[in-house]
């Protein structure tokens, strides 16, 4: 049975190649943009099935709107991918005030407002699946993206805490962490900070060289495929890396990590005191 997808982020990147591949084999889809005129291609080919929606997700009284038309359009919304995001690079301490609330403002606050907004219709249709794009830097972190890792590390612990509240109403969540892709996220869509102290210069350096390994970057079309089995999924999982990169690093961190949790096990249970 055809689904209704509401995409924020839409106008490129993963956001437009998740709305076609939806619309291809014959879903219904809300696709949100802050410039719509990036969806006409969408719009020529899939007429009716396609309903773009000029939003800045950051504008809470813009995204009730928005929610409110969609579902008067299609008369509800059965999957929300939660998509709209930017990077910003550079150190933490060179970066701006207005930079970290703008990162802030997008990432996590325009999330939650897309979130909340959508929820109403989930729990009248008693059903629904949220789909939050984070990163596998929101499990860990990387130099140069402190504000991006901090939102996205915001975003994952909004994300599970909203599950664990709407999951007897048949509401699901999946959190989907890719590593890396050949997008414009790094290009064209990408803050950057100013660079004037030089203390960081090999900090940068060595940010620059990992950047410029090929392999690191996942190919964007690769992404299409799982996106569709986790909204076709019964059961999808609260979270699931994207890309090798991201399985690779994270199973070394988890690693690191349970080893350091046991190494000090006697010294955090002596902290409880009884």
């Amino acid at each position: 049975m055809a689904k209704t997808v509401f995409i924020t982020g839409a106008s490129r990147g993963f956001g437009k190649l998740w709305a076609e591949a939806f619309l291809k084999r014959g879903d219904k889809v809300a696709a949100s943009a802050r410039n719509i005129a990036a969806l006409d291609d969408l719009v020529e080919k899939y007429g009716d099935n396609i309903l773009p929606v000029a939003l800045d997700v950051t504008q809470k009284e813009e995204v009730k709107k928005a929610v409110e038309k969609i579902k008067n359009h299609f008369g509800g919304i059965d999957i929300l991918i939660n998509n709209a995001g930017y990077g910003l690079f550079g150190t933490v301490e060179e970066t701006t005030e207005e930079q970290a609330r703008a990162q802030m403002e997008t990432n996590f606050f325009g999330l939650l407002w897309v979130t909340q907004a959508v929820l109403p219709i989930m729990r009248a249709q008693k059903n629904g699946h949220i789909i939050q794009v984070s990163s596998f830097l929101g499990l860990t972190t990387l130099p140069m993206l402190g504000l991006y890792n901090a939102s996205k590390f915001a975003v994952e612990g909004l994300s599970e805490t909203i599950a664990s509240e709407v999951a007897h109403l048949g509401i699901k969540f999946t959190l989907i962490e890719p590593n890396g892709y050949s997008t414009e996220w790094s290009g064209s869509s990408a803050v950057q900070t100013t660079s004037d102290i030089t203390d960081y210069n090999p900090v940068r350096e060595g940010f620059a060289e990992t950047g410029n390994n090929g392999d690191i970057w996942g190919d964007p079309e690769a992404i299409v495929e799982p996106i569709l089995k986790i909204a076709d999924s019964e059961n999808p999982p609260l979270r699931l890396l994207l890309g090798k990169v991201a399985y690779q690093f994270m199973n070394e961190v988890y690693t690191n990590r349970l080893k350091d949790i046991e190494e000090w096990k006697e010294v955090s249970i002596a902290a409880h005191g009884h």
